[in-house]
């Protein structure tokens, strides 16, 4: 399988912080992977490879592959905007990193499992893939049979951020997808203007 499934403190100490988040191993070695460590001399990184590093946070972060990556930034190019705060709005309105954001699941990996694997339904409708766009309006929801899981019931017991997009109702285990997120509202660490640099070479 292509997606990278190995362990995530190597890639949160490869870009110098916790992308995927609180890190108990990423915070005993706050340095970079390999036999060194902080103790090699690292040379001045050129640009391209500081925007390249840039577009492989992203990709990190979202969990997305190389080519679902290319897909969603040529689909942010052709709308009227900012093409790096859209490119951003796409990746907060995928599925799976609605499900994350409303407390569902503790990490966009459970959430991208609890898509596959049927839980989720979109407007009242099971949806099954983790790349679906939602849209303004959409109502995220637990299917009536998955409401018992422990997986989504501890996620939901220890659900503490709120994000001013996005609607929660604890009684209908329930989320609704007010609008695409502000740049400020998006709480990830990520230059995009750099990543959109990188794409117009």
């Amino acid at each position: 399988m292509a997606r990278y499934l190995g362990p995530k403190s190597k890639i949160a100490r490869k870009f110098g912080e916790p992308i995927f988040g609180a890190d108990k191993a990423f915070e005993k070695k706050k340095y970079p992977p390999g036999m060194h460590g902080g103790a090699r001399k690292r040379r001045k990184q050129s640009e391209y490879a500081i925007q390249l590093q840039e577009k492989q946070k992203a990709k990190y972060t979202y969990g997305l592959l190389e080519r679902q990556f290319s897909n969603l930034f040529k689909k942010a190019s052709q709308k009227k905007g900012i093409t790096g705060e859209l490119l951003l709005q796409l990746l907060e309105a995928r599925l799976d990193n609605v499900v994350y954001r409303l407390g569902i699941a503790p990490s966009r990996r459970a959430a991208r499992q609890l898509v596959t694997h049927r839980h989720i339904t979109v407007n009242g409708t099971i949806t099954n893939i983790p790349s679906y766009t939602v849209s303004p309006g959409d109502i995220i929801g637990v299917r009536e049979k998955s409401k018992s899981l422990e997986v989504i019931s501890d996620s939901l017991a220890s659900r503490s951020s709120a994000y001013p997009w996005l609607e929660w109702d604890d009684t209908y285990l329930a989320g609704k997808f007010m609008n695409m997120p502000e740049r400020e509202q998006i709480p990830e660490n990520i230059k995009e203007q750099l990543i959109v640099e990188l794409y117009s070479k």
